[in-house]
């Protein structure tokens, strides 16, 4: 399975109401230093609706800032209408961090 194709993957087995990081996705498909072309996968995303890549967030919790499918705005709308909290572009990782 190509690169791309098991980000699409994890991802679409993350929940509604929580959120991953880059570097979970890229150690969860046995790239550990691959959380940039983590991104650069979730920015060819073929299916957005179906892949879920705006429950992806930096370690720290931040939005990001060219989300690809509309900007910060429309990633926070959409975490949002999941319940999750976004405030001043930034998700609480203690509380919407999902831990498998």
């Amino acid at each position: 399975m190509k690169f791309d194709e098991r980000v699409y993957e994890y991802l679409k087995t993350v929940p509604k109401g929580k959120v991953v990081t880059y570097g979970m996705i890229a150690l969860a498909i046995g790239r550990p230093r691959a959380a940039r072309q983590v991104g650069n996968a979730l920015h060819r995303n073929p299916y957005p609706v179906v892949i879920p890549c705006h429950r992806v967030v930096n370690r720290e919790g931040r939005l990001a800032p060219a989300f690809a499918f509309g900007g910060v705005e429309v990633q926070a709308r959409l975490l949002r209408e999941e319940g999750v909290e976004v405030i001043n572009g930034f998700v609480d990782l203690e509380q919407y961090l999902w831990r498998e």
